[in-house]
């Protein structure tokens, strides 16, 4: 709307290279009364710019948090006190696995998905600092050489300039600063994003890797099996040889051992396939990576819970919604600031001259500094609708944020509850396959002395079998479920991580 610029140059008495002549003394005199009323008046527009923000302050929204979980903690796990943690730092070592350890140290190393996370952070990071710069003056310059032409005896000639611009948007209604507080909210949502990435792709690790060992698990159990259905084998063909028994028990056993030879080489299938999960995990071709056989497995180690309302600082994935929040509040503030003036100060300098040798010469030299300021009269309600637009954002944000929450409780009561009744289904198959194993040492005795047909033999063994790989399964799931416990705890990440403002900046 209003534009006041001071200019001056270094001869009063000489005319400007448009032919215009320059102010006469008495003007001069009064723009020199004028200019440190300008400068001085900037300045203080500029120191109480930092007091005035337009638009709403941010408080963190409210969630539903309870005081403890539904579900009972499993055997050997405790609630964490206050000044515990629920798990640390490298949340896989409490599995005392080297071979672990060593697959995981590769996740944030080579995954390409944790790597394409890291590198969206960076992305934000040097966002903050494009918003940050607008806090701050633009310098340009722009040297030219010209030639020019007039209707007069001269002819015309070249004209030398040197310009110097300096523009400097004063930040009245603070949408700058929110700008920057947006971006640097936006880039620790991304900060808290590439931790939750880590966290998935070690927990899928970790959790393959039990697989893996379930699967060795039932090999060894399937290669037992094996060599005891060949001696139930070759105890009926002695029995048929002996006459006292018929080729049918003979055709029996001999398809019982080919079933679970069958089953056996079917493991191959799956324990290759997730070797090769684990193998993309660790950002590694599948060509690269054997894990050798595990010699046993172990059930689930003890750990810590935190109560409910620490799991909001300690999930990556709260966080990150918490920070979208910030960030679309500092958009509603930004949309309100649009309604006001804006004040750019804008200077220029330089040297101007025909004579190139003559072009740094002090009378050669010229500036121009003042304020300017600018209002949008009209915009048929855009801006109204920007703020709109703005608030249900801000809405939406603050919904997925405390649907993120309520899903962080689920998981963890999931996982809880998970883990609980496995433990019950463990005790209660463990006395099945005790009670399949006598009634198969009792069928075996039976038979062997006419008292019973090879049909009894052979539903023993199926149910001894069955309920020792139901048990088996039961145990890879109790460590899965262990893994998915401590992963809907955060994995021993907590939001004092994130970075600050100033370490953004950097």
């Amino acid at each position: 709307m209003n534009d006041l610029i001071h200019q001056g140059t270094g001869d009063h008495g000489a005319a400007d290279f448009r032919g215009k002549p320059h102010m006469n003394q008495k003007g001069a005199n009064l723009s020199n009364r004028l200019l440190p009323l300008i400068v001085f008046g900037t300045i203080g527009l500029l120191l109480i710019s930092n007091a005035c923000m337009i638009g709403p302050k941010y408080h963190r929204p409210g969630v539903p948090a309870p005081p403890a979980f539904k579900e009972e903690l499993p055997s050997g796990w405790k609630e964490a006190q206050p000044n515990d943690g629920a798990v640390r730092g490298q949340w896989w070592k409490v599995y005392n696995d080297p071979r672990l350890d060593t697959l995981e140290d590769q996740v944030s190393i080579s995954n390409q998905n944790v790597l394409a996370a890291e590198a969206q952070f960076r992305e934000a990071k040097a966002a903050v600092g494009i918003a940050r710069s607008g806090q701050f003056p633009t310098v340009t310059a722009a040297p030219s050489a010209t030639r020019f032409g007039t209707g007069t005896a001269s002819g015309g000639g070249r004209l030398y300039t040197i310009p110097i611009d300096l523009s400097y948007q004063i930040d009245v209604w603070g949408s700058i600063r929110r700008s920057v507080a947006a971006n640097s909210a936006i880039a620790q949502a991304s900060a808290a994003e590439l931790e939750n990435a880590r966290l998935l792709y070690q927990a899928e690790l970790a959790a393959d890797y039990f697989q893996i060992q379930g699967l060795d698990a039932s090999r060894q159990l399937l290669e037992a099996t094996v060599k005891s259905y060949e001696q139930y084998v070759q105890l009926t063909q002695d029995r048929y040889d002996g006459g006292v028994a018929s080729m049918g028990d003979v055709a029996l056993a001999q398809t019982q051992l080919e079933t679970a030879r069958a089953q056996l080489v079917d493991l191959g299938v799956q324990r290759a396939q997730v070797e090769h999960a684990i193998a993309v995990l660790a950002g590694k071709p599948p060509s690269d990576l054997s894990i050798l056989a595990a010699s046993n497995q172990s059930p689930p180690p003890a750990s810590l819970i935190g109560l409910p309302s620490i799991l909001l600082e300690r999930r990556p994935d709260v966080a990150a919604a918490e920070r979208q929040v910030a960030t679309a509040n500092e958009q509603i503030g930004i949309a309100k600031a649009a309604f006001y003036p804006s004040l750019t100060f804008g200077a220029s300098a330089g040297w101007q001259t025909t004579a190139i040798l003559d072009l740094l010469n002090w009378p050669s030299r010229f500036w121009s500094l003042g304020p300017q300021l600018a209002e949008t009269l009209f915009d048929a309600g855009k801006r109204r609708a920007q703020v709109k637009l703005t608030q249900a954002a801000y809405d939406a944000t603050v919904a997925n944020y405390r649907q993120t929450v309520l899903t962080a409780f689920q998981q963890v009561e999931d996982s809880l509850a998970q883990l609980r009744i496995l433990s019950e289904e463990a005790e209660v198959t463990s006395r099945a396959v005790k009670a399949a194993q006598q009634s198969l040492e009792i069928s075996t005795i039976q038979y062997r002395g006419g008292l019973a047909n090879y049909l009894q033999v052979i539903t023993s063994q199926t149910s001894t079998l069955q309920n020792q790989r139901t048990a088996v399964d039961i145990l890879t799931r109790r460590m899965v479920a262990s893994v998915s416990l401590i992963q809907a705890l955060g994995g021993g990440w907590d939001a004092s991580q994130l970075p600050s403002s100033q370490e953004l900046r950097n």
